[in-house]
């Protein structure tokens, strides 16, 4: 008898805690399936997805670093993500069996802020890569004001911006926050176990700041730590991970996972 499964692909892949997340749902609901992370290379996309689409227990897969972007040159992408996000990090199989790619990076992004009114807020974002295009594409749906784009590249940075819609700036990474920040977010890898630290300068931030970092290994990063000792608001990315997860647990096995157990999953993901 086999068994149905899902995975998260990524290199490297090793510090995923989407493992836990998805075998924890998987268990309060009963539903015999499982959940793994594979560490595909660059150079293996292609073969891992026709490797993949051959198998009929295999349900689809999370997609993180560094392939969120290359993704979609492999899997058919039936709603327009390329043109909308620019990004996918899912794959699941559409209900006649084919692979298509979607994101719920967006949707798993907002979650925790749902009850913020960022309607013309200034924002800060540090990155630009698969996982800030999500970001900034949900800030657009939601009406904010000026976004302060911090990248390495910042004429990468600037394209992003106009691409989205997005009136703002686009600064080199040692730039500091606007005072008016009213949300400053990474959603870059930096500050992940094994990346270059993130340095900013919180000073110029309001007291009434939010400071969000989408990276959850570890989950107390350097920046969460220094916004704390300012006193200032802080989301970790735990709240992104589960919100995003629980989206693509339903593509995968066809089932709502029981939200009402978060607090239990994240002490198990603390432990």
């Amino acid at each position: 008898m086999t068994t149905p499964y899902a995975e998260v692909i990524g290199d490297p892949i090793a510090h995923s805690k989407s493992p836990l997340i998805h075998r924890f749902w998987l268990e309060r609901l009963g539903i015999a399936g499982d959940y793994r992370a594979e560490r595909v290379a660059a150079d293996g996309l292609a073969g891992y997805f026709a490797a993949r689409a051959a198998d009929p227990d295999w349900r689809g897969c999370n997609v993180t670093v560094p392939h969120k972007v290359a993704a979609l040159d492999h899997v058919p992408d039936p709603g327009g993500v390329r043109e909308s996000i620019g990004a996918a990090n899912t794959v699941f199989r559409d209900g006649s069996g084919r692979l298509a790619a979607t994101n719920t990076d967006a949707a798993g992004f907002l979650s925790p802020i749902a009850d913020l009114d960022l309607g013309g807020a200034a924002v800060t974002v540090v990155g630009a890569g698969g996982a800030a295009r999500a970001v900034l594409f949900a800030l657009s749906k939601v009406g904010v004001g000026r976004v302060t784009l911090l990248n390495r590249t910042p004429l990468k940075a600037a394209a992003l911006l106009a691409g989205f819609g997005l009136k703002g700036d686009a600064l080199p990474l040692e730039a500091r926050p606007r005072p008016d920040t009213a949300l400053l977010v990474n959603a870059s890898a930096l500050g992940m176990a094994g990346q270059p630290p993130l340095s900013l300068d919180l000073a110029p931030l309001p007291e009434d700041a939010i400071v969000y970092d989408i990276v959850y290994a570890p989950l107390e990063t350097p920046l969460l730590a220094a916004a704390r000792a300012r006193g200032l608001d802080t989301v970790d990315g735990l709240e992104m991970l589960i919100g995003q997860a629980a989206l693509a647990f339903e593509l995968f096995f066809g089932a709502a996972p029981p939200r009402e157990d978060d607090d239990a999953l994240r002490d198990l993901l603390l432990a």
